[in-house]
This record gives C-alpha cells, sequence and structure tokens, in this order.
C-alpha cells in the first residue's frame, strides 16, 4: 500500500498546470519516513522515490503537516516551524507549487 506522501505527491503530478513553471525546479520532499523528488518543468512534473540530483527546495514536513499544506492549503503553523514538525530552505519555489497545480 501507498504511503500518504506518496499519494498526495503523485496526485500532484496528474493537476500539473504545463507551462506554469517558469524553469526546472527540483524540490525534494522528506515527509516523515518517506522521501521523494519532484522536479517541475514547463512540461512536465515528474515524481520519483529517494533523493535524485541537488534540489533547490527541500521540504521536511511531519505528515499530518505536509498533507494539511497540499490539501487542504492550510501553512504550517508558527508552532510547527518551532517544533520542527515543518522545515524548508526556500519559501519562493514552496510558493510556486500552488500556482503549478490544479486545485
Amino acid at each position: 500500500m501507498a504511503s500518504t506522501a506518496a499519494t498526495i505527491l503523485n496526485g500532484l503530478a496528474a493537476r500539473f498546470i504545463p507551462g506554469k513553471a517558469p524553469k526546472t525546479v527540483r524540490y525534494y520532499f522528506s515527509v516523515g519516513d518517506d522521501k521523494y523528488t519532484m522536479v517541475l518543468s514547463a512540461t512536465a512534473c515528474t515524481v520519483t522515490p529517494g533523493r535524485d540530483g541537488d534540489a533547490d527546495c527541500i521540504v521536511k514536513a511531519h505528515p499530518d503537516v505536509f498533507s494539511d499544506l497540499v490539501l487542504k492549503g492550510k501553512a504550517p503553523g508558527a508552532l510547527d516551524i518551532a517544533r520542527g514538525r515543518f522545515k524548508t530552505n526556500d519559501p519562493g519555489l514552496l510558493l510556486l507549487l500552488k500556482d503549478c497545480f490544479k486545485p
């Protein structure tokens, strides 16, 4: 059975809007024990298990925080960040994700 993170990320790939990514961007997601790489380009979105190359944006999140962010659009709270339940190295690239996918 696929993990929640895998289901969510593969679902994002199916909702990708071509032409929205201004350049090729590589994301690395560490969600609980699950690790995935997502590459966005002008024409495609691919999701692969594990770490694949150097990431432009790294996201480390507790599964509940990740699920709320991606499925409900709920931004991580100050306590989530303070307690280490959510971390990213590039909030700007994280914001790009909402423009690249259908709701």
